[in-house]
């Protein structure tokens, strides 16, 4: 039994170790080849963009009641603007940076801090972390993996072997909440449960989604005052069910 128990850790775990090695992989390769064409690194950029889109398309269309999703946008989204979330996490990456950061370019510090940075702020760690806790889904930190992977390919021709150890602190983040989902599912009735997962992916789909869109360049949405809609979609889901 606890070599099963094990077991099932680690498959909670599989998206988030598959995201540290791909931020690994792709630094090595980016110390490796540092001479690739600007216009190649746009172009494959772009195609990961279109990829996340479709992804967050066919999350969004798995609701079932679209009113929930609309209410929790919109409202989550209200939270969001209010409690300033995107201001308060740039203001935190440039505290980082003062604090662990070095005017010179190309330090390990620098490198590490700014991946870091890139890597955790943003919907797709949290959703994805959740995915894998409740469903045991790694599709969407699978998603992430690639795109991290080739960012820090691209971050590691400029700023050193220091993105590298980003990777520990996106474990580290992404691990906890996907063990700490794994609980909530243990603790929450099952009826409650498969209805909350099915809105919460399709609220998190339009997240992912605007993500894909700033990737392309087509829109620069504040993703992260978005994130506060699974909390009111976890609320509404909830007085549905009991009441």
């Amino acid at each position: 039994m606890r070599h099963g128990k094990k077991s099932g850790e680690y498959m909670v775990l599989l998206g988030t170790i598959v995201n540290g090695i791909c931020i690994i992989i792709g630094t090595l390769l980016g110390r490796i080849l540092r001479f690739i064409p600007e216009k190649m690194k746009e172009t494959v950029m772009y195609g990961i963009g279109l990829s996340v889109i479709v992804l967050g398309l066919q999350m969004g269309f798995k609701s079932e009641n679209f009113l929930i999703v609309i209410i929790s946008i919109v409202f989550g989204t209200v939270l969001g603007e209010w409690w300033s979330l995107h201001d308060q996490l740039n203001a935190l990456g440039r505290w980082l940076e003062k604090r662990l950061g070095s005017k010179e370019e190309g330090t390990v510090a620098q490198g590490f801090v700014t991946a870091t940075l890139i890597f955790l702020i943003g919907a797709m760690a949290i959703i994805g972390a959740l995915d894998s806790g409740i469903r045991n889904d790694h599709d969407v930190l699978f998603t992430k993996a690639v795109i991290d992977g080739f960012t820090a390919f691209i971050l590691s021709t400029t700023l050193g072997i220091g993105v590298i150890f980003s990777a520990i602190p996106v474990v580290v983040y992404e691990g906890v909440i996907a063990l700490f989902a794994t609980q909530i599912n243990r603790i929450v009735p099952q009826p409650l449960m498969d209805h909350f997962i099915l809105e919460m992916t399709a609220v998190g789909g339009i997240m992912i989604f605007a993500i894909g869109l700033n990737l392309v360049g087509i829109t620069k949405i504040r993703v992260a005052n978005l994130l506060p809609s699974i909390l009111v979609v976890a609320m509404i889901v909830t007085i549905l069910h009991f009441f």
